[in-house]
């Protein structure tokens, strides 16, 4: 192979690499849940090119709510998904959508869009 194609191959896993780490590595620090009146754990979640925080952490047996505040038009985060729970939510452009949710059992449990693009955990804690 020549040089150019050796950099063509090399700028290809490069390629593969990045869009590996934005999907599934880099999520941040995981965000703890406030807890509010009537002791409902709260977190606002920021819908744009992606979910921020991407990692909550709530405590188990007490109500969460995740409020979705979708601040984009793009058509992939007009949903969000929490397959664990049963839900699939619509989510307004410019909107917040409030998800309720009482989690009986601690672990991880994903949150995506409706097309698995975009991708956020939520672990829960005893």
């Amino acid at each position: 192979m020549s040089g150019i194609e050796w950099m063509v191959v090399l700028a290809g896993i490069a390629g593969i690499a990045w869009v590996n780490w934005y999907f599934f590595l880099s999520h941040g620090p995981a965000a703890q849940a406030a807890t509010g009146a009537g002791g409902v754990q709260e977190v606002t979640i920021a819908v744009q090119g992606g979910y921020s925080p991407a990692q909550v952490r709530v405590k188990r047996g007490a109500p969460v709510r995740l409020v979705f505040d979708r601040q984009e038009t793009s058509g992939c985060s007009e949903e969000v998904v929490i397959p664990e729970f049963g839900i699939r939510r619509f989510l307004p452009a410019f909107q917040k959508t409030a998800v309720e949710i009482t989690p009986t059992r601690a672990g991880t449990f994903d949150f995506t869009c409706g097309m698995s693009m975009l991708r956020g955990k939520l672990t829960v804690e005893d």
